[in-house]
């Protein structure tokens, strides 16, 4: 057995990232209805609540798939360590990314309400 070094440690991150680009993809890609439009898309057309509660509500799957994943591993359902660690980095960035635009949105409606009239 070789020894891990952070090299390989960095090798085999990329290449799991590459792995999740690509899962991402092709999971978007067969979500895509068949005219060729897509729930983005859509939203554009739409309110600004709809495309905040599409987001949540795709975050709010993200992390309930990730409990799931990780209840399955836990009760030896699955023996798929990676992609128990997957789902639940997706959760984790999805969770972030949400309070990365509570805290914009935040501090855009602050700076509105100190403006002059």
């Amino acid at each position: 057995m070789s020894a891990i070094t952070p090299a390989s440690l960095l090798q085999m991150r990329s290449a799991i990232l590459q792995q999740n680009s690509a899962l991402q993809k092709a999971a978007t890609d067969a979500a895509k209805p068949i005219g060729g439009t897509d729930a983005a898309a859509g939203a554009q057309g739409g309110s600004f609540a709809g495309a905040m509660k599409s987001a949540l509500d795709s975050v709010s799957a993200l992390q309930s798939g990730a409990e799931s994943a990780t209840n399955a591993y836990m009760r030896g359902e699955t023996t798929d360590i990676a992609s128990v660690m997957l789902a639940r980095e997706q959760a984790s960035m999805g969770f972030q990314t949400t309070l990365q635009v509570r805290n914009k949105l935040l501090s855009a409606y602050k700076d509105i309400m100190s403006m002059p009239v």
